[in-house]
C-alpha cells in the first residue's frame, strides 16, 4: 500500500514556516472563557438586523452561552445527554453549542429542510432530551413528532412569531428558558467549575448525522479530542487554510452549521484564533451578504461556486455592449492566466502577473467586487467534486481558490491543495498532521489522524466496518495519486457504473463537467449493467430562463421551460460537446429532462445537496426505461452511438 505523510519538514518547506508542534487538546469552552476575559470588548460575531450589521463581543458571547447553559441544566442536560438544535445560522446556534459544551453535553444538529419523517428518526436515534427551533415551521415538525419521540422532554424556540397561541406544556420560548436560572446565571459558575474539573478529551462533543445516501443517517460521534483538531489544522499556517486564520480575517456564515466544516470556521477555528464570523441573513441572501462582508476567507461546496459562476453568466448576458465587450476581453486574459497557473502550480508567473495587472482595473477588481471576492486571500471547494472548468473560471479571476478533501468521520481533515502546490483535479497533499493510504485491492482511500471519529452512534456493527484494528478510516472513495503526493478522488466505491459490457466508470467526472455549464443544474448518468451511458438533466432555472426570454421563447413553468424544444437542443449541443472531452464508451447516447427541480424534502436529495441515486432513480423509472427501450415518450434527445 501507498502511503503519505504529511511530515513536519514537508510542511515547512512548502510554506516557509517553523515545524508544528502537534496540539494539546483544546476544550472549547475554557476557550471562551478565555477570550473573554483577555478580549471582553472585541467583535467576535457579527448578524444583520433591520437591515444593519450588530456586534456581538467576546464577553456578550460567553454570557449568552452561559445562560443558556444554566436554562438547560434546570431543564435536566447533564453530561452525555443530547441537545438538538433545528435552525438556521445565527448566534443562538453557536450559543447553544458552547452552552451544551460548558455541561459536557453534545449537540445534535438538524437542518431546518429536514422533512418530518427525517425529524423523527433523528430526534429518535440520537435521544435528544431538548430540541432548539428556530421559529414556526420548526416548531409544528417538532409538534408532529413529540409523542413519538420518548426522550424528548422539551422543545425551546427561538423566534416567537406566529407562536402566541401555541399551548404545549413543554414548549417554551429561549427567554423562558434563561428565565428558568433563578437568580441568573451567576449562581451556576459554581456548578459549571465543578463539571469542568471532570470533563476529558474523550467527551462525545457532537453528534453529526451522515448524509444518509444509501440508507438511514448514521450519527458521527466526535469528541473534544477530534474538533480540537480539526480546529487547529482549519486555522494554523500550513494547515486546510494555508496561511493561517486570524483576529484580522472575516467570514461569512451560511452554509449548515450541522455542516462539519461549517462547525469548523464559524465555531471551532473562531474561537481558537478569534476570526469575526457574520451570520448571513439566508442562504438566498448570500450574493449580497458577500457583497457586504467581502471576507477574507471563504469555502463553499461546488454548488455555490457553480451558482456564482451562472450568476455573473447571466448578468453579462443582458449587460450593455461596452461592459460584454469588456468583459470578453477579461474573459480571453483569464483562460490564459488560468492555463499558466496550472502549469506552474497554482503559483503566478510572470505571465500571469502582468496579463492579471492589465485585466484588474477593467474586469477583474470590479467582477470580485461585485461578487464578494475581492479580498479573498484563500478560499476553499470541498464536500463534493469540483469540475475543472468551474476552478479554471476562478483562478482566471486572479481567485485562490483550491479543492480540498474530508469527511464528517474523519473532521474533514485529509487532504487540501495548496498556493504554491496546487495540481487541478486533484484534492492535493495530506494535510498536517496525518497519513494517506490507497488499499492495495480496490484503491480505496483510508485516512489516520487524530480527527477520526470513535464511531458511529449505536451502530458498533457499522463502526467496525469503516475503522480498522490499527486506526485507518475508510472513506468508501476510490482514489489515485498523481505525481508523488496529490491524491485524485476518482468515485464513490458505490456509484462507480460498470457497464453491460464490463468497463469500470466514474459518474461523478461526467456530471460535474456537464455541471460546468451555466445552464445545467443536475447531471445524473446512468448505465450499471446497460449497454451505454445515458444521462437524466435538470437546468439551471434562472440562467435558462434567462436565455430564453432573449431568445423570445415563452414558457410558464419549470416543466414548460425544461420541455422546450429549443432548451432541448441548448442541452443537446451541451451534451455533443461534453462526450469529446471523453472515450467513446464514455459517450452519452441519449438524454431526458427532469420537469422539476431534485428536493430534500422529496428525499431525491440529502439535506447538503446530495443525490440519494437510489432514491432518485426510483423516482424516475419512466424516464430510464424510456432511455433503453427505444421510446421517445419524454422530453429529451437521442445522440446516436457518435454522441
Amino acid at each position: 500500500m501507498l502511503t503519505t505523510t504529511a511530515s513536519l519538514d514537508q510542511i515547512s518547506i512548502r510554506k516557509g514556516s517553523e515545524p508544528f508542534k502537534k496540539p494539546a487538546t483544546e476544550y472549547f469552552s475554557r476557550v471562551l472563557i478565555e477570550n473573554a476575559q483577555k478580549y471582553p470588548n472585541h467583535t467576535a460575531l457579527r448578524f444583520k438586523q433591520f437591515g444593519l450589521w450588530q456586534d456581538i463581543t467576546w464577553g456578550a458571547y460567553l454570557e449568552s452561552a452561559r445562560k443558556v447553559a444554566a436554562g438547560l441544566y434546570v431543564l435536566g442536560i447533564r453530561q452525555g445527554d443530547k441537545v438538538a438544535i433545528q435552525s438556521e445560522n445565527r448566534p443562538e446556534w453557536l450559543f447553544a453549542d458552547c452552552g451544551s459544551a460548558i455541561l459536557r453535553a453534545a449537540i445534535v444538529g438538524l437542518y431546518p429542510t429536514n422533512p418530518i419523517a427525517e425529524i423523527r428518526y433523528l430526534l429518535q436515534d440520537s435521544e435528544a432530551k431538548v430540541l432548539i427551533a428556530e421559529d414556526q415551521e420548526q416548531v409544528d415538525k417538532a409538534l408532529a413528532v413529540f409523542d413519538d419521540c420518548p426522550n424528548l422532554e422539551w422543545i425551546v424556540y427561538l423566534d416567537a412569531r406566529g407562536l402566541h397561541n401555541y399551548d404545549h406544556p413543554k414548549l417554551i420560548s429561549i427567554d423562558e428558558l434563561i428565565e428558568k436560572a433563578d437568580g441568573g446565571y451567576q449562581n451556576y459558575l459554581a456548578i459549571f467549575d465543578e463539571i469542568d474539573q471532570e470533563r476529558t478529551e474523550e467527551d462525545i462533543a457532537t453528534l453529526i448525522y451522515t448524509s444518509g445516501t444509501t440508507g438511514p443517517p448514521k450519527g458521527v460521534m466526535l469528541t473534544a479530542k477530534n474538533i480540537s483538531f480539526a480546529g487547529h489544522v482549519f486555522s494554523v499556517e500550513g494547515g486546510v487554510f494555508g496561511y493561517g486564520l486570524g483576529p484580522n480575517d472575516s467570514m461569512l456564515s451560511y452554509l449548515p452549521l450541522f455542516h462539519v466544516v461549517e462547525r469548523a470556521l464559524s465555531v471551532w477555528g473562531n474561537l481558537l484564533v478569534r476570526t469575526v464570523v457574520h451570520f448571513a441573513e439566508s442562504i438566498e441572501t448570500v450574493t449580497q451578504d458577500l457583497a457586504e462582508v467581502q471576507p477574507s476567507r471563504l469555502f463553499a461546496v461546488p454548488r455555490i461556486w457553480e451558482k456564482i459562476q451562472a450568476t455573473v453568466a447571466i448578468k453579462i448576458a443582458s449587460a450593455s455592449r461596452l461592459k460584454k465587450f469588456f468583459y470578453n476581453i477579461g474573459q480571453r486574459l483569464g483562460k490564459t492566466i488560468a492555463a499558466e497557473r496550472i502549469a506552474n502550480d497554482g503559483k503566478f508567473n510572470f505571465k500571469a502577473k502582468v496579463l492579471y495587472a492589465i485585466g484588474y482595473p477593467i474586469i477583474f477588481r470590479p467582477l470580485r467586487k461585485r461578487l464578494g471576492l475581492l479580498h479573498v486571500k484563500h478560499s476553499l471547494s470541498g464536500a463534493a467534486p469540483i469540475a475543472p472548468d468551474t476552478l479554471r473560471f476562478f483562478l482566471g479571476l486572479g481567485l485562490p481558490l483550491y479543492e480540498a478533501y474530508g469527511m464528517t468521520e474523519n473532521s474533514a481533515v485529509a487532504t487540501t491543495n495548496f498556493a504554491d502546490a496546487m495540481k487541478i483535479g486533484t484534492v492535493g497533499q495530506t494535510q498536517l498532521w496525518s497519513e494517506i493510504k490507497l488499499d492495495e485491492n480496490n484503491g480505496e482511500v483510508l485516512t489516520r489522524n487524530d480527527g477520526t471519529f470513535v464511531g458511529y452512534w449505536k451502530k458498533p456493527e457499522a463502526t467496525k466496518e469503516t475503522i480498522t484494528a490499527d486506526g485507518w478510516l475508510r472513506t468508501g472513495d476510490v482514489g489515485e495519486w498523481v505525481g508523488d503526493d496529490h491524491l485524485r478522488i476518482v468515485d464513490r466505491i458505490k456509484d462507480i457504473i460498470i457497464t453491460a459490457g464490463g468497463k469500470n466508470i466514474s459518474p461523478s467526472e461526467i456530471e460535474n463537467k456537464l455541471k460546468s455549464s451555466p445552464f445545467i443544474k443536475e447531471a445524473v448518468i446512468i448505465g450499471d449493467k446497460r449497454p451505454y451511458l445515458t444521462a437524466l438533466i435538470g437546468i439551471e432555472f434562472d440562467t435558462v430562463a434567462d436565455w430564453a426570454s432573449r431568445e423570445h421563447i415563452e414558457y410558464t413553468t419549470y416543466r414548460d421551460l425544461a420541455s422546450k424544444p429549443e432548451v432541448i437542443n441548448l442541452i443537446k449541443g451541451l451534451v455533443k460537446e461534453t462526450n469529446k472531452e471523453f472515450a467513446r464508451v464514455e459517450a452519452i447516447r441519449k438524454f431526458r429532462m427532469l420537469t422539476k427541480e431534485l428536493d430534500h424534502e422529496d428525499g431525491e436529495l440529502t439535506a447538503t445537496q446530495k443525490l440519494k441515486r437510489k432514491a432518485f432513480e426510483a423516482t424516475v423509472p419512466g424516464l430510464v426505461d424510456d432511455m433503453y427501450a427505444g421510446t421517445s415518450a419524454y422530453p429529451g434527445a437521442d445522440l446516436g452511438r457518435e454522441g
